[in-house]
């Protein structure tokens, strides 16, 4: 490998970097990180364990966890936050890797741009294997952790009562978080998204100001401020890295080994979607140009599910909030149950 190739590398790896950052830090990271922040220090403990607790009933927690993320139209770096976030507050590990799984995956955008440019069949097959894959693995790391788990640091809170100005913030943040996403997809340029979304921003600090005292504000941002130090600087590097990885491994050599409907294809159409970064519907017009090149439709499957839970960047993300163990084992259960859906869709329509 010559300097002028490493070089050439390290330059696709800034370019990646500054790809990134231009993308998703303002209209997408920032509001996940204080949408975070927000549920980690103005919404009371109970109010979380209420639907995510280990001590909730399984079909009341799995079921939130599974279809919460639906209207979320995020990646998973930036589902991130909301699960360390959540995690934090004490939910069982189970449902809180449901979310984790199920945030990226089942978001109305992604799943309807799926069925439009990769056909009905592979869209609705996306959303139902994306909830049952999630549950799957939030019971699955739940029977082995759960009963290991050390009880979690309490944070500061503001009393046993809920703020009851918490739902309407929450509901706010929310709309900052996938307010951009809509206004894409409806063809919106970026200068009209930002006309539309400066009031949006305005109404929610004002709002914040009005309803919450100095204190709780503090503690918001002081939150949000240790998500962004634990959470960005390892995104960035994993962010960095993917970019060369993706240069290195040409969609071509993939595309060759992902043809057909095979175990080892739908395999490693799953590790090559865990390794690689998909921001939010980038993974449908990508996984179109290599089933043009000879991809499976099973492995289709298979990327379209790993993808967007998985990436370079998550997967260290991951394993720094949830520990090695535990990290890597759900980076685990999602490549493999992702191989095994894309190779059973693979069969039923051959």
């Amino acid at each position: 490998m010559t300097i002028d190739y490493v070089m050439y590398l390290i330059s696709v790896g800034f370019q990646s970097l500054q790809e990134y950052l231009a993308l998703h830090v303002l209209m997408c990271l920032l509001p996940a990180f204080l949408l975070a922040g927000a549920i980690a220090s103005l919404f009371s403990k109970e109010s979380v364990l209420k639907f995510f607790g280990a001590d909730t009933p399984k079909y009341i927690s799995y079921t939130v966890a599974a279809v919460s993320g639906c209207l979320l139209a995020v990646c998973s770096c930036t589902a991130l936050p909301l699960f360390a976030g959540i995690y934090k507050r004490g939910a069982g590990i189970g449902p809180a890797t449901t979310f984790l799984f199920s945030a990226p995956a089942i978001n109305i955008l992604a799943v309807v741009y799926t069925a439009k440019i990769l056909g009905y069949d592979i869209g609705a097959a996306r959303a139902i294997l994306a909830v049952i894959m999630s549950v799957f693995i939030g019971l699955t790391m739940s029977l082995i952790y759960e009963r290991k788990e050390a009880e979690k640091s309490s944070i500061k809170t503001f009393g046993e009562e809920e703020h009851k100005h918490t739902v309407e913030l929450f509901i706010l943040l929310i709309a900052v978080l996938v307010a951009p996403e809509f206004m894409s997809s409806w063809g919106w340029k970026f200068t009209n998204q930002i006309i539309a979304w400066i009031p949006l921003i305005a109404l929610t600090a004002y709002l914040s100001i009005k309803w919450f005292s100095k204190e709780e504000l503090e503690s918001w941002m002081g939150e949000t401020w240790f998500l962004i130090k634990q959470i960005t600087p390892l995104l960035l590097i994993g962010v960095f890295f993917a970019g060369i990885i993706v240069e290195v491994l040409p969609k071509e050599i993939v595309a060759s080994l992902v043809g057909g409907n095979s175990i080892a294809s739908n395999f490693v159409a799953s590790i090559a979607a865990a390794l690689m970064y998909f921001s939010t519907l980038t993974e449908v017009p990508i996984i179109k140009a290599l089933t043009l090149l000879g991809m499976g439709t099973g492995p289709s499957l298979a990327m379209l599910l790993a993808g967007p839970a998985l990436s370079l960047p998550s997967m260290i993300v991951i394993n720094r909030v949830m520990g090695i163990k535990k990290g890597m084992t759900y980076i685990f259960f999602v490549i493999v149950v992702a191989t095994i859906s894309g190779y059973i869709f693979g069969l039923t329509i051959v």
